[in-house]
């Protein structure tokens, strides 16, 4: 499909309030960073889409979102974030949307070299690689000038652990293409940028570390670098700060309280 350059990229506020008005859909949006995202873009005045595969926890967080608006500024879909299909019918309910944060990923992937599976790392791509793709490619036909992708990857990329190397090679995955994408959809007027996360509070944090109480997370983060971890809106923030900024697209942000560094 060819691509005719447009104007060059328009310019509006650089900050949060920018977002204003704008419509977000957020896929993986029932917990953690991704509910956190929604809340704080539903508090700068933009209208947000959640998505997410369990129907119960996708109404709970609409309703926390939400917290009484009765504007319809916050609408819920149940999808796949790996199925083009699905997100495409998620643009269509949503009607214009403006930006698109990927929070979602498969926990797949992980484990010993010698007891990967075929499927076990094709599940991780999946979730990962082709989720992030299908999602670029329903973005590239639907996004106004201006619009963007966040994409988001983790510490594993620089900073793997033994038994991590299948589910690392689809975080990295995503990484690489953040700047592929970036260059690719830039004659549209497109942004691409990826998040790479270090651990925060969050529910998954909670369940996969075996950390499932206050007192066990907080003894947990003691040993990082700032004392604890970071919270889901700490997290979210960066993932804000790339939608809202106009100028910046191509770039991989690292959000780890300096975990990375110790």
């Amino acid at each position: 499909m060819s691509v005719t350059a447009l104007a060059p990229a328009p310019v509006r506020s650089p900050l949060p309030d920018g977002l204003a008005g704008s419509t977000v859909v957020v896929l993986g949006g029932t917990s953690g960073i991704g509910l956190a995202a929604g809340r704080l873009l539903h508090g700068v005045g933009a209208r947000v889409v959640l998505v997410g595969r369990d129907r119960n926890r996708l109404d709970s967080a609409v309703a926390e979102v939400s917290a009484g608006d009765a504007a319809g500024t916050v609408l819920g879909a149940t999808a796949d974030a790996a199925d083009e299909d699905a997100v495409r019918a998620v643009f269509d309910l949503a009607g214009r949307v403006d930006h698109v944060l990927l929070t979602a990923g498969s926990l797949t992937g992980g484990g010993p070299l010698e007891t990967l599976t075929a499927e076990s790392v094709r599940a991780a791509f999946d979730g990962r690689v082709w989720a992030a793709l299908a999602a670029a490619r329903v973005a590239a036909e639907r996004l106004p000038a201006g619009g963007s992708i966040t994409l988001t990857s983790g510490l594993f990329t620089i900073r793997p652990i033994p038994g991590v190397s299948g589910a690392a090679a689809a975080i990295g995955g995503v990484e690489t293409l953040a700047p592929a994408l970036a260059v690719e959809l830039a004659p549209r007027r497109l942004r691409v940028n990826a998040v790479r996360y270090g651990s925060f509070d969050t529910p998954l944090m909670r369940t996969l570390g075996g950390l499932p109480t206050d007192e066990a997370i907080a003894a947990a983060g003691s040993t990082t670098p700032l004392g604890r971890y970071g919270t889901p809106e700490e997290a979210a923030a960066a993932a804000i700060l790339l939608m809202s900024n106009t100028y910046i697209t191509g770039q991989i942000l690292t959000i780890d309280g300096a975990q990375s560094l110790a």
